[in-house]
């Protein structure tokens, strides 16, 4: 999946930083695990958006400071 603006590279290495091989485990199909383990597909193209999202947002839990 392509997002407008980022490049997959560094969505795929900022998805895998934060996802644990339990959480691989439980977004991904048994394939899908196998193809991304084999190097075949990365994150970005076996997430769908939303997973994407919610991921990568845990990232950037950090204190308000604009008030």
């Amino acid at each position: 999946m392509v997002i407008p603006g980022y490049d997959p590279d560094d969505l795929d290495e900022a998805l895998e930083s934060r996802l644990s091989t339990d959480e691989l485990e439980e977004y991904l199909t048994d394939s899908e695990l196998e193809r991304y383990r084999a190097g075949d597909e990365n994150l970005v193209d076996l997430l769908d958006e939303d997973e994407i999202k919610r991921t990568l947002d845990r990232g950037t839990d950090s204190p308000d400071t604009s008030g």
